[in-house]
C-alpha cells in the first residue's frame, strides 16, 4: 500500500514541502560505496511517492551530489522542492578548509551550485555552518540579495544557535533551520526550538534516524563498510556502541508493540513533535525509502509519545554526535 505523503509549511513566507524529505548526502560520500543507477532510481521513486523535498549541499562529494541531482532535475524540476547549502569549503582534493560566510563567497558559492544543479533558482538556500569570523548580518544580507535577484526563493540556516537565529531573522525572514534532531539528539529542545517557534521558522531535522543506528539494522561496528565515516563517529565507537544499542533496543520494543519498524516509529515521533518539523532521512534503498514514507501514516497516542520521550532518561545516549573538531564548528 502506497502512503499518501502530506504537506507541511516551513516558515511563514509560503514554502511548502512534503512532510518527509530525502537527504541525499550519502549518495555521494561518507557512507561507503554508492551506485549511481540505484541512487537515480531512489530519487525518482521518491518523487513518484510524493517526497519532493530533496536536500543536498555543495560540499557533499565536493559538488558531486549536486551534479547527481542535476540528472533528475533536468526532466523533473517542477516536481522538486530543491534545498542546498554553502559554507563548508572543500579543497581540490576534497580536504576540508573550514567555514566561509563572507558575502563575496556567498555569491560565488550560489553561482557554482546553480551551475552544477543546472537550474536557474534554488528553492531553499542554507548557510551550512555559521562562520564565527563573519557577522551573521553580513552573511544573511548577501543571501537576501540572492532572493532579490531571483536566484533563491527562501533562506535557511543550519546548526545555528538561538542567538544567531534571532540576529539573522532581523535581516531577512528565515524559512527553516536545519539541524540534527532525533530520539537520541535533542539538544535543540531547550532554547533553539522555542526560538524557531517564536519566529515562525520551520525545523528540518537531519539524521532523524541517528545516522542509521535508530533503524536497528546496525548490530556491531563491523556492519559498517571500512570507508564509512561512522566508524570514526563517537556514538558508533566501541566504548559507546553497546550502551547505544540498548537505547535502540528500547525503541525496537515499542515498535514491535505498535506493529511498525523502529525507523518508522522514530520518524513518527518527530512528525508528532510539531506541525512544522520535517525530517529528511537519507537512504540509497528503495525498500527503506518506502518504509520511511510509511511513517506519515502512523498515529501515536499521548502514552506512546511519553514512553518514547522517556527513553533517553532510562537509557542515556553515550558519546557526542560528532568528533571534537566537528563539534567545534557547531554554533553555540
Amino acid at each position: 500500500m502506497v502512503t499518501a505523503i502530506p504537506r507541511r509549511k516551513l516558515g511563514r513566507q509560503g514554502l511548502e514541502v512534503s512532510a518527509i524529505g530525502l537527504g541525499c548526502m550519502g549518495m555521494s560520500e561518507f557512507y561507503g560505496p554508492a551506485d549511481e543507477a540505484t541512487n537515480l532510481a531512489v530519487l525518482n521513486a521518491a518523487l513518484d511517492l510524493g517526497i519532493d523535498f530533496l536536500d543536498t549541499a555543495d560540499m557533499y562529494g565536493s559538488g558531486a551530489n549536486e551534479v547527481l541531482l542535476a540528472k533528475v532535475l533536468r526532466t523533473r524540476r517542477k516536481d522538486v522542492v530543491l534545498a542546498t547549502k554553502f559554507g563548508n569549503v572543500r579543497g581540490p582534493k576534497g580536504q576540508f578548509l573550514g567555514v566561509n560566510g563572507r558575502p563575496d563567497y556567498v555569491r560565488s558559492a550560489c553561482e557554482a551550485s546553480l551551475q552544477r544543479l543546472g537550474v536557474e533558482q534554488i528553492d531553499l538556500y542554507y548557510q551550512h555552518r555559521v562562520d564565527p569570523n563573519v557577522p551573521i548580518e553580513d552573511t544573511v544580507g548577501a543571501m537576501a540579495e540572492l532572493v532579490k535577484a531571483g536566484k533563491v526563493r527562501y533562506l535557511g540556516l543550519s546548526e545555528a544557535s538561538d542567538k544567531t537565529i534571532r540576529r539573522a531573522a532581523k535581516v531577512h525572514p528565515i524559512a527553516a533551520l536545519q539541524s540534527e534532531y532525533s530520539l537520541w539528539s535533542r539538544d535543540l529542545e531547550a532554547k533553539i526550538l522555542p526560538a524557531c517557534q517564536e519566529l515562525g521558522i520551520g525545523l528540518v531535522a537531519y539524521s532523524p534516524l541517528g545516522r542509521g543506528f535508530l533503524t536497528g539494522q546496525i548490530k556491531r561496528p563491523d556492519d559498517l563498510d571500512k570507508t564509512d565515516y561512522r566508524r570514526h563517529s563517537p556514538r558508533f565507537a566501541a566504548e559507546n556502541f553497546d550502551a547505544n544499542l540498548r537505547l535502540v533496543e528500547a525503541i525496537e520494543g515499542i515498535a514491535r508493540e505498535l506493529g511498525h519498524t523502529p525507523a518508522q516509529v522514530a520518524l513518527a515521533w518527530l512528525l508528532h513533535r510539531a506541525a512544522d518539523i520535517v525530517p529528511i532521512p537519507g537512504t540509497r534503498s528503495l525498500q527503506r525509502l518506502r518504509e520511511n514514507a510509511g511513517a506519515c501514516a502512523i498515529r501515536l497516542d499521548p502514552q506512546q509519545l511519553e514512553r518514547l520521550q522517556a527513553i533517553l532518561i532510562e537509557r542515556p545516549v553515550a558519546g557526542q554526535r560528532y568528533n571534537a573538531a566537528a563539534m567545534a564548528a557547531i554554533d553555540t
